[in-house]
Order: C-alpha cells, then sequence, then structure tokens
C-alpha cells in the first residue's frame, strides 16, 4: 500500500510506524512543512494508560519515550496565599520535540521516509497514494480544500490563553490562581524535561485587557506574568513565541469537530479531524489513540485492492469489500445523530470532487468508516469532559472563594455535567458522601451522562 501523510507531528508519525510494523512493504512517506527540529509548544503531558498501549503497539518507541519522560503524582493548588496539595495518580510530560524527534527516528529506521520543509496544501500535489492522511493540525489545509464536504466547525472558547515555556522545573502539575483588581488570572504547569516545564497562562477577556495583556509585547507581557506568578515560579523566567511584529501568541482555543473524517482516499487524524481543550491534557494521547485506531482498521488492507480496482471492480453499492455498510448518520459528540450526506462509493456528496472521489476502492472504504466509527465512540466521553473542564475555568468566580481543599476537590470534578448545576458546597458534601456509600456513587455515574446528553441535544436545538 502506498500512504502519503501530510503533517509529521505525532499522529502522522505513529502511524507510518504502525503501518510498517504490520507490513513493511508498505510505502509510506511523511511530509513536514517544518524544517526538522523546529516545533511549536514545549512539552506534552499524557497518563500512564497511554505508556501501557503504546507498549502493546510499539515497544521500542514506547520504551524511548517513557526513558525520555518525566513524572509526578502530586497536584498542587496555589490560591493567592494558600496552597494545597493533593495525592493522585501518576502523570507524564515530555517534551514535544524529544517526543518528535523519537517518532521520526523509529520510523525511519522502518524505512519510512519524513521529508521535512515539504508543505503540502492540496493532494493534487502528492504523488499518487492509496491513502491521503491529513495529519496537518486544527488549520489543516487538505481538510479545508474539502470543508463543505467534511462539515468542518470551529467553536472559539471565551477564554484567553497563552502557551509558554519556563525555567521553573515543576515536580508537580502545579496550578496557580492569582487575584488582579481586574479578575482573576491562572497557569497550568507542569515539567517536561531536567531543564524546564510548560506553563499555560489563562484568564478571561476582562481581565486580559484590563491588565493591558492584549497591546503588550511580548517582553512587556512576560515580565508582568512572572510579577503576577512570582511565588509558583521562584524567580524563574518565562519565555515565549512572539510573533514577526513582537507581539505576544494570545490565543482563544478552538474547538474542532467534522461531519465526517473521510474523503475518498484521503482521512483526517488527529487535531486535523478534533481538538479537546488543553485543560485536560488528552491531545496527544487522542493523536496516538487515533494512529493506533487507523492502523488497525487497516490492518490487511492492500494485498489485492490495487489489483482488484486495475480490474475494474470499483464498488457499485453501499457495502465495502468486507460486507460493512456505510451508516446514512455518525454518531456526534454525547449521541447526537449528525445530519446524513455522508457519500456512497458510487459518488461524493455535496458536489466534492477531490482525491480519489469517484474511484474509492470498497474495502478501503468500510476501513475508514470502521475507523471513524471507533474513534468517534471512544471520543465521546472525552470530548464532553473537555467541554465542561473549559466551562468550569470560564465560570471561576462560582469556585474560586471556597476553601481551597473544597477548591481543589472540585478542581478534579470538572468534568462533571452535574457540577455547574448544583451548589459547589453541596456538590463537594455529595461527592465525599459518594466516596463512602457505593449506591450514591453508582447514581451520581449513572446521573451525570444523562444530564450531559440531555443538556447538549438542547444546546443543538436551540443553536439550530
Amino acid at each position: 500500500m502506498k500512504v502519503a501523510c501530510v503533517g509529521g507531528g505525532p499522529a502522522g508519525l505513529y502511524f507510518s510506524i504502525l503501518m510498517k510494523r504490520q507490513d513493511p512493504s508498505h510505502d509510506i512517506t511523511v511530509h513536514e512543512r517544518n524544517a526538522a527540529g523546529s516545533t511549536y509548544g514545549w512539552g506534552v503531558t499524557y497518563w500512564g494508560s497511554l505508556i501501557d498501549k503504546l507498549h502493546v503497539h510499539d515497544p521500542e518507541s514506547a520504551v524511548a519515550i517513557s526513558k525520555s519522560s518525566v513524572r509526578w503524582s502530586d497536584g498542587v493548588a496555589h490560591v493567592g496565599d494558600l496552597k494545597t496539595v493533593h495525592h493522585g495518580d501518576t502523570g507524564f510530560g515530555i517534551g514535544r520535540r524529544k517526543l518528535l524527534d523519537i517518532l521520526a527516528e523509529r520510523a525511519r529506521s522502518l524505512g519510512v521516509r519524513v521529508e521535512f520543509e515539504h508543505p503540502v496544501a492540496d493532494a493534487a500535489e502528492l504523488p499518487d497514494a492509496d491513502l491521503v492522511v491529513a495529519c496537518d493540525g486544527v488549520g489543516s489545509a487538505l481538510r479545508e480544500r474539502h470543508a463543505a464536504h467534511f462539515g468542518t466547525e470551529a467553536t472559539a472558547g471565551h477564554n484567553t490563553y497563552i502557551w509558554l515555556g519556563t525555567t521553573k522545573v515543576f515536580d508537580s502539575f502545579t496550578f496557580a490562581f492569582v487575584e488582579t483588581e481586574h479578575g482573576w488570572i491562572w497557569c497550568y504547569a507542569y515539567g517536561f524535561s531536567e531543564d524546564g516545564s510548560t506553563c499555560i497562562v489563562e484568564c478571561s477577556p476582562a481581565t486580559w485587557t484590563g491588565l493591558g495583556l492584549d497591546k503588550a509585547s511580548e517582553a512587556d507581557g512576560l515580565a508582568l506574568l512572572e510579577r503576577l506568578f512570582a511565588r509558583p515560579l521562584d524567580g524563574h523566567r518565562l519565555i515565549g513565541r512572539a510573533h514577526a511584529d513582537g507581539s505576544a501568541q494570545w490565543l482563544n482555543f478552538r474547538t474542532l469537530t467534522n461531519r465526517t473524517w473521510h474523503h475518498g482516499n484521503l482521512v483526517l487524524l488527529g487535531d486535523a479531524a478534533h481538538t479537546t481543550h488543553y485543560s485536560i491534557g488528552a491531545g496527544t494521547t487522542l493523536a496516538l489513540e487515533d494512529a493506533i485506531a487507523l492502523a488497525g482498521a487497516l490492518r490487511g488492507y492492500g494485498r489485492s485492492s490495487r489489483s482488484s480496482r486495475n480490474n475494474g471492480s470499483e464498488a457499485t453499492g453501499a457495502t465495502g469489500a468486507t460486507g460493512a455498510a456505510e451508516p446514512a448518520a455518525l454518531p456526534g459528540p454525547a449521541g447526537a445523530a449528525e445530519p446524513a450526506g455522508l457519500p456512497g462509493p458510487a459518488g461524493p456528496a455535496d458536489g466534492a470532487t477531490g482525491p480519489a472521489a469517484y474511484d474509492v476502492d470498497p474495502e478501503l472504504r468500510a476501513a475508514l468508516v470502521r475507523y471513524e466509527r471507533e474513534r468517534r465512540a471512544a471520543l465521546l466521553p472525552v470530548q464532553s469532559a473537555a467541554r465542561y473542564s473549559a466551562q468550569w475555568y470560564e465560570n471561576l468566580p462560582r469556585y474560586i472563594h471556597l476553601a481551597p481543599s473544597q477548591m481543589f476537590a472540585l478542581l478534579g470534578q470538572r468534568h462533571s455535567p452535574l457540577l455547574p448545576h448544583i451548589p459547589p458546597q453541596l456538590y463537594y458534601r455529595i461527592d465525599r458522601a459518594a466516596e463512602q456509600l457505593e449506591a450514591l456513587r453508582r447514581l451520581k455515574r449513572w446521573l451525570g451522562p444523562r444530564v450531559a446528553r440531555t443538556l447538549h441535544a438542547r444546546s443543538r436545538a436551540s443553536g439550530s
């Protein structure tokens, strides 16, 4: 099978590794627009369950990633002058550049061609391939070429944030909340190497403009943030990535969804397909899990499909070679059905043209349907958790004046769909009681997803 991966991030590189492990005869090229060794971001975070999965699928890269990661088991929250510590699950951090270096080296060792400084804006720019994987991020150029078909929607979050590095090495996952005359501003920080940490700063638009961060140069903005977070930073510097004009890279997070993830022989992977709010620390994990699922769906494909296609055996019905029928609608977030309109094998929907729009191997199509169905189902609880996590921070004044131990406990419960609808102190008491009473714990687990589905359905209805 000939595969072109557009985007040299974790998703594309890991997918290429898995495909080569499944069948060394696959011809795979990864096209990355940036130069080797250049990457945005500082460190990424993940949890122990991910490294277990990586060991199953490619032990060699899993060992290298594990050895290059730092770990923590405590969470620390600074609220003003107060500090509280929570002993929890073990988390891990690794430098993004280090992660990409490990995956690129492993891919090359298996025979994958990794081509840097090779931007691709249109699949037509690529040599003929059986499969084109768009893993070029949230702003995917390949996806945007067929935006009407994919049904791409991006929703900007309310709060403003900036992704920074720091020379302070945090040995715990650290939150710091600072009150200013213009409102609260806070950061999340975690170590990713022996030399540095990631530090994400967030605040409401009113606080951002009130502090003058909307007009400050990057240097002036960093100096202000260093003063505000002097206590957790222990006098260490913050490090940014300024725009060409010297302004800071403040952003509003974009939650991205797509109605479908494949078009002809083009398939979306990682952030090109979906994003989840950074506050749950799942982006890299989801990208790698996408790669695992896509490679799994394609296992065994390619040995006979090319010859059958050359013999003129294109699909003429709605069932692929494996007998898997294309669904009229795939489940959206919280179980809501997405509108019909996915293209049948005989031709494209929405008048789309593009990558193999009319000549799609039915076996490939069935594999892409399986991949999309599996990942959509797996993403439902994660996307729900991300929505509620983002909303918790957007409604920070509701929780910030609780006792630090209570506030930190509800910070850990921010994914709950029940929390926004129950007074915080009452929720805290219910949560503590649920730890002691199994029946109450089961009721809480049963009720939460049902509340989430109902509220999401109402939100979609009001939006339409």
